[in-house]
């Protein structure tokens, strides 16, 4: 079952009566464990039904990216820096473009 856990979760097992059994990660194996809660809560928010639900795991999908910003030396204000010069560079996705495919160009030959 082992998985990454938020801080307090331990806390609140405890005060179900439960006990948990947690230990503290490596940097790597944090680092690891970090990617594969993103992909958790990723799975969780494209599942999600309702604007409600949207929200609560987008709002877990942002707090893992922070604790990646974190883990290697930067905030999430940075993260957003350097998607908005990516939204200049390369556009954002309000257009809803789908690209079907590319026409090889008939001068590379």
């Amino acid at each position: 079952m082992g998985k990454l856990v938020r801080d307090r979760v331990p806390e609140m097992i405890r005060e179900s009566g439960r006990t948990p059994h947690v230990v503290t990660l490596s940097t790597n194996a944090y680092r690891s464990a970090l990617l594969d809660k993103l992909h958790e809560e990723a799975a969780e928010l494209s599942a999600a039904q309702t604007t409600e639900s949207v929200l609560e795991e987008a709002a877990d999908v942002l707090e893992v990216l922070a604790a990646i910003a974190v883990e290697h030396g930067v905030s999430l204000d940075t993260i957003g820096e350097v998607a908005r010069t990516k939204r200049e560079k390369r556009g954002g996705f309000a257009m809803r473009l789908w690209l079907e495919a590319i026409d090889p160009d008939p001068d590379a030959r």
